[in-house]
């Protein structure tokens, strides 16, 4: 409990002295993962609604892809990246490997099956009913979509919220397409996992609290928004 307490009021102090490796750190980690999130949710969202809504041949295979996707490993993600941006990989053209691109295409893989399987349960739980409405009434095809959207809007702040924690806590493909380069591509948790190999506990502690003031505090502002919708 000692190094714990220890780990906090380090934390407290990097802080209120405006450490600026640290904040750089957290202004990377809230960059990368923000980004990663927003693509996630521009992926995620309407291809979520297109497997809710949509039937074709092979509609349940896909879901389960998706579904398989929400638990893929982030290591293995990171090693598939790394695999087709290396120098000799399909995509070592775009000499993005160890930069925060990479940081942003790793994390972007890993929540964007989050966010359509969320999606997808969003939209699957309303009401058939409600569908066969909208279009009755003369909805095209397209406002009938936009208004499933709008009933589901709490839903879908949960696939974001859900996006982002998925990413924001994830090391293993951050290590492996970022590299850990000071300055560079560091975000909080290959900070962390840097500070406890070198036997600096206090420090990976303190680097721990503020990964989780990070994440609170944009789950906080999402929920917000989320109970907000919810009671207008």
């Amino acid at each position: 409990m000692e190094l714990v307490r220890d780990g906090l009021i380090k934390a407290f102090e990097l802080l209120l002295n405006g450490d600026r490796e640290v904040l750089e750190i957290t202004l990377l980690t809230l960059q990368v993962s923000g980004l990663a999130t927003l693509i996630s949710v521009a992926i995620g969202v309407p291809l979520g609604v297109f497997l809710a809504l949509a039937v074709f041949p092979g509609r349940n295979v896909a879901v389960s892809v998706v579904n398989f996707g929400m638990g893929l490993p982030p290591v293995v993600v990171g090693l598939w990246v790394s695999i087709f941006l290396w120098r000799s990989g399909p995509l070592g053209f775009l000499n993005i490997m160890y930069t925060p691109a990479a940081l942003v295409l790793a994390q972007a893989i890993i929540a964007s099956p989050i966010v359509t399987g969320f999606t997808m349960a969003a939209i699957g739980q309303l009401n058939h009913k409600i569908r066969l409405q909208i279009l009755a009434l003369g909805a095209s095809r397209f406002q009938m979509i936009r208004l499933l959207v709008r009933e589901a809007r709490m839903g879908l702040l949960a696939a974001v919220i859900a996006g982002f924690g998925g990413v924001v806590s994830e090391v293993g493909a951050s290590m492996m397409v970022g590299g850990n380069i000071s300055g560079y591509t560091r975000v909080l948790t290959t900070a962390t996992v840097m500070e406890v190999s070198k036997g600096n506990f206090d420090l990976a502690i303190a680097i721990s609290f503020i990964l989780m003031l990070l994440a609170y505090t944009v789950t906080f502002t999402l929920t917000m928004l989320q109970q907000k919708g919810r009671n207008s």
